[in-house]
């Protein structure tokens, strides 16, 4: 895929201030793992995906570059893009469900400083993306995320402006109600968050349902190496039975709870020993609980940090 309006004939310049060069990439760092967070639901592989534009970024000379910010943002999208397509039958034959990786957002803990933490970061809408091809979920992403013109999507993605609002109209139609809703708001959010904890710490059935809505559904990841089930689990009752029964019989007694903001909504992070356990997130609407997001694989956890110690 090339676009050489977008790009520039850019030759290796031998002589390239390796300052200006690290500067200028710093200078939109949060801007590209953004964008490569959104689009993979991976922090490793957004990670990977921001070292492997600094690459290019610094092997390219500067001499033609109109825009850097134009020159980066392309070249994420199309590594993400890429990623994407070739990790397709990597998500097909994974074990169990699949879930974006979980990131706290507290403030001064996010590791690469997402440029903004709204919805569009929320577990709900990453998961919604999931509906999307590679080509879909970048237009998507571009227009309606981060207010990109049709014309400089066109250049980014290397397709005509007529393409590129096709690409839209069909990824809205993918999307079509599964768009997450409004968001309830934080008070209520964390309310109904501790009276899911304490719900779930007494083994309060009938509490546990109070607080579901009658079509909730239960979404758990542990890509075969952590406790979940294999797949969605739906309607009030269900879910409030699982999730008791799991925690009778199967989580650890001696997990240590506490509440963050994860994906720019309260949550949990659950830990054993220290060490990041598991991660459950809410999506709340109308003062119930809509979805619960469990993630329990290791590898998604690791990237979180471990348990702060106490104060003296």
């Amino acid at each position: 895929m090339r676009n050489h309006d977008a790009l520039g004939s850019r030759k290796k310049d031998e002589g390239a201030d390796v300052t200006t060069v690290l500067a200028t990439f710093d200078q939109y760092r949060s801007l590209l793992f953004s964008i490569a967070y959104r689009m993979l639901g991976s922090v490793a592989d957004a990670e990977d995906m921001l070292q492997e534009t600094f690459i290019r970024w610094q092997e390219a000379g500067n001499d033609d570059i109109r825009s850097p910010r134009a020159f980066l943002v392309t070249i994420i999208s199309r590594l993400c893009i890429n990623q994407l397509q070739s990790a397709r039958s990597q998500r097909e034959q994974y074990v169990g469900q699949w879930l974006p990786d979980p990131l706290v957002t507290e403030p001064g803990s996010d590791p690469l400083d997402l440029l903004r933490i709204d919805e569009s970061v929320s577990m709900a809408f990453l998961v919604m993306l999931e509906r999307l091809t590679a080509v879909e979920r970048a237009v998507f992403l571009l227009r309606e995320v981060f207010d990109y013109e049709y014309a400089e999507i066109a250049n980014i993605i290397g397709q005509s402006e007529a393409n590129c609002r096709q690409i839209l109209h069909r990824a809205r139609q993918h999307v079509g109600t599964a768009r997450p809703r409004f968001s309830a708001p934080e008070p209520k959010h964390n309310e109904l968050l501790e009276h899911f904890l304490e719900a779930t710490a007494s083994g309060d059935m009938q509490g546990l349902v109070k607080l579901l809505a009658d079509d909730v559904v239960l979404q758990s990841d542990g890509g075969g190496k952590g406790l979940a089930v294999p797949n969605v689990v739906s309607g009030a009752d269900k879910v409030g039975r699982g999730i008791l029964g799991a925690l009778d019989k199967l989580v650890p007694k001696n997990l240590v709870r506490r509440m963050v903001q994860i994906n720019g909504e309260p949550g949990i992070i659950n830990y054993l020993d220290g060490r990041p356990y598991a991660v459950i997130t809410l999506d709340v609407s109308e003062g119930r609980i809509r979805t619960i997001y469990i993630i329990t694989n290791p590898e998604k956890l690791s990237h979180l940090p471990d348990l702060p110690l106490a104060p003296n």
